[in-house]
């Protein structure tokens, strides 16, 4: 199947995808803010850029795009039909970024919360925040942000293998 667009209509198109201030982002932070927490936004000086920074609970939080970011089991992740193998080197790029990342700022004494943008846009969003919510403000620093089974609802590294990063094969 071929494209259907013009390069410069593509360009267009793809100049588009915003990576700052995304709907789902602005969800989290305006529920945030209502819950009373302040917060900094895109922190510059900090490895990858969070979304969002708590400098109060040393936490950053990054929401992640389930396509841009490879979640995996996601029903808005699927690679495209053409050009597979540029997409999934690509995604796994970002995979592999997003693993620097959360080391790098573990290592600098922040923890790292992942939030899928599935799951804010899903109708049990409310849960969802309020999990992030519970775990944001939680006095003692956890290791593994994800230790309910049915929190699905947030994306947070796995806190052991940290030598295997998952690649899309």
């Amino acid at each position: 199947m071929t494209d259907t667009m013009t390069p410069e209509q593509r360009s267009r198109c793809m100049a588009a995808v915003k990576g700052k201030n995304t709907k789902p982002e602005i969800k989290v932070r305006k529920f945030l803010f209502a819950k009373g927490l302040r917060y900094r936004i895109n922190n510059r000086r900090l490895p990858g850029c969070p979304d969002i920074v708590l400098p109060k609970y040393r936490t950053v939080i990054f929401v992640d795009g389930c396509f841009w970011h490879g979640h995996e089991g996601c029903r808005s992740y699927r690679l495209p039909k053409t050009n597979t193998d540029f997409w999934r080197h690509k995604i796994n790029l970002n995979i592999a970024r997003d693993y620097r990342v959360n080391v790098d700022l573990r290592l600098l004494g922040w923890r790292v919360i992942r939030v899928w943008e599935c799951d804010i846009k899903s109708k049990n969003h409310t849960e969802c925040l309020e999990n992030l919510y519970r775990q944001i403000i939680s006095k003692k620093a956890k290791t593994n942000y994800a230790t309910d089974e049915n929190a699905s609802q947030l994306a947070a590294e796995q806190t052991s293998d940290y030598g295997k990063a998952t690649l899309i094969t």
